[in-house]
């Protein structure tokens, strides 16, 4: 037999623009990072997990607590993406050292290799000071979903000349301030290709433009599992909901039969 190939670990410095394309996903629990760990990149512990995993109508409710636990976990089964923790709604936008103060424990108590959080040039000084205290940042611009309560308000980004203008602003300041990465979210096509252009970081987008340095999505989404809301950014490549229903439906019928469980389940029996 011949020797295994050593599964190397991806690191900050090895995350750069370059000809091969970034491969993001999120991951919310152990199960499914292991199975997605082999394949991608990064492994994004997304607060979308509020909508995904405990059914909120938007980012919001989300807790440091839920936001470590998931890390933890994520962490715990990977070995090869590098693991990025989303910070949640009101864990960083009070001060620099409230920001610090959190990415500190949810890098400690999760292991991860960085946080992400959202904002554009008014979040810029507090990318800096993480930085400049060991914390690795990938910033998150344009679509914001943390910034509206429920998915209906969200609204796509860079569509007048004002706005294009913030929103490349907004990417300047967050890579200027050092940040590793930075996801553009919800952006006009044209808009997030010339942000790619013009920063010297790479940038990963969900709903914003394949010139882009990588590409992130939901996992559910993906999968084809969460149904309830489907953007036109997402491409399925599967639809395991059906068949997670069928198998359901299948085996409360045996249940309700008697057919399951049979003596080859049980123990004691001959």
């Amino acid at each position: 037999m011949g020797a295994q190939t050593e599964v190397k670990p991806i690191k900050i410095k090895d995350i750069v623009k370059g000809a091969t394309p970034i491969v993001c996903l999120t991951a919310y629990t152990a199960p499914m990072a292991k199975l997605l760990d082999p394949y991608v990149d990064i492994l994004l512990v997304g607060d979308s997990l509020g909508m995904v995993v405990y059914g909120f109508e938007s980012t919001r409710h989300v807790t440091l607590d839920m936001m470590i636990a998931h890390g933890a976990a994520v962490v715990r089964a990977s070995s090869h993406a590098l693991v990025v923790v989303d910070m949640p709604f009101g864990s960083y936008e009070v001060s620099n050292e409230q920001a610090l103060l959190n990415a500190a424990r949810i890098m400690k108590e999760t292991g991860c290799a960085a946080v992400k959080f959202e904002g554009g040039s008014v979040m810029a000084s507090t990318v800096k000071y993480l930085a400049q205290h060991q914390i690795p940042v990938m910033g998150h611009i344009g679509l914001m979903p943390q910034s509206v309560k429920t998915s209906k308000g969200y609204k796509i980004q860079g569509r007048d000349d004002l706005q294009a203008q913030q929103v490349m602003a907004d990417a300047k300041a967050i890579a200027e301030a050092g940040a590793f990465a930075l996801v553009i979210e919800g952006t006009i096509e044209p808009v997030a290709r010339a942000i790619t252009s013009s920063i010297t970081i790479p940038t990963i987008g969900i709903g914003a433009s394949p010139a882009c340095d990588g590409q992130v999505l939901v996992i559910d989404d993906v999968l084809g599992i969460f149904t309830e809301f489907t953007p036109r950014f997402i491409k399925r490549y599967a639809e395991l909901a059906p068949i997670i229903q069928e198998a359901v439906q299948n085996y409360a019928a045996d249940v309700r039969a008697r057919r399951f469980p049979g003596p080859e389940h049980c123990f004691g029996t001959k």
